[in-house]
C-alpha cells in the first residue's frame, strides 16, 4: 500500500520511494527468470498449476474473448488459455520485466503455442484504447505492482462493458495454525531453497514478504470495487494461502 504523503512504498518489509519500487522489483525477477517455474514448484509443490487451471475454469472465459494476461511472466497461464481461443479471439502476454517476457515468449514458442502476442507494458499504465478486452487476468504479479489503485483502473478502462478481471494472488490463510506454519515456510524455507537454486536468497526473502504485505481477501476486494468494479468476489483456495478475485466492468461503465 502506498502512502502518498512521502511517495513511499513498501518493498517487502523495506519502505522504499515509489519511484524506485519498479526498478528494484525488477532486478529480483531478472535474477529468478531463469528458475522461476522450478521454484514455483518447489514453493508450492506443483499446487500453483492447479490454481492455475482453477482461475481460468472461473473466468468465463470463451473462444472469441480478446484476452490480457498481465505479469504474464513465464507464460503458464496464457499456454492454459490459448487452446480455448478459436481464430476470432486473441490473446497478449505481457510483463514489466523484459527478463520474464522473453522466458515465457521462448517457452510458449518451444511447445509450439503460436498466435501469442507479447507485450511489455506496466500495469499501472496501460496502453490499450478503452473497452478493448474481454478478459483480463493476472496471476502472482498484483502485490508486485507499485500502486496497485492505478492498476486497476487501468485494468477496468481497458476492459469492454460487461468485461471481467481475473486476479489469482497470495492470501491470507484462514486457519491461524496453518497460518503459523506457512510464515516459518515462507521466511525460513523458502529463502533458503532460493539460494539453493536460484542462488538468490535475497529475491525469495523479498517475493515472501511481499506476500504478507499484500492486501487480504477483504482488503483487496474493497480495492477493486473502490477502483470501480462491480459483482466482486473471492474464492479462498487451500484455505486462503491463495485466493482468486473476480470483478466486472458494469455495462454502464464505458
Amino acid at each position: 500500500m502506498t502512502t502518498s504523503d512521502s511517495k513511499q512504498t513498501n518493498f517487502g518489509f523495506r519502505q522504499v520511494q515509489e519511484t524506485d519500487k519498479a526498478d528494484l522489483v525488477g532486478d529480483v525477477f531478472d535474477s529468478v527468470a531463469d528458475n522461476y517455474d522450478l521454484m514455483n514448484d518447489l514453493m508450492s509443490f506443483g499446487i500453483h498449476r492447479l490454481w492455475k487451471k482453477i482461475a481460468i475454469e472461473t473466468s468465463g472465459l470463451r473462444e472469441h474473448f480478446k484476452v490480457l494476461d498481465l505479469a504474464g511472466g513465464t507464460g503458464d497461464m496464457v499456454k492454459l488459455m490459448k487452446s480455448k481461443i478459436s481464430h476470432q479471439g486473441s490473446i497478449i502476454l505481457s510483463d514489466i520485466n523484459w527478463s520474464m517476457l522473453k522466458e515465457g515468449r521462448n517457452r510458449l514458442i518451444d511447445q509450439g503455442i503460436e498466435d501469442v502476442q507479447i507485450a511489455q507494458i506496466d500495469a499501472q499504465h496501460l496502453p490499450f484504447k478503452e473497452n478493448t478486452f474481454d478478459l483480463i487476468t493476472i496471476a502472482f504479479g498484483l502485490r508486485n505492482v507499485t500502486n496497485k489503485e492505478t492498476a486497476l483502473k487501468s485494468i477496468l478502462s481497458s476492459l469492454k462493458p460487461g468485461g471481467k478481471l481475473i486476479i489469482l494472488e497470495f492470501s491470507r490463510p484462514t486457519n491461524e495454525l496453518l497460518r503459523e506454519l506457512y510464515d516459518l515456510f515462507s521466511f525460513e524455507v523458502i529463502p533458503k531453497i532460493g539460494e539453493f537454486v536460484a542462488q538468490s536468497e535475497e529475491s525469495y526473502r523479498y517475493l515472501a514478504e511481499s506476500i504478507r504485505m499484500h492486501p487480504d481477501q477483504e482488503e483487496l476486494k474493497d480495492l477493486m470495487e473502490s477502483a470501480g468494479f462491480s459483482d466482486c468476489n473471492f474464492d479462498n483456495l487451500t484455505n486462503g494461502i491463495v485466493a482468486i478475485h473476480s470483478g466486472k466492468k458494469g455495462m454502464m461503465d464505458a
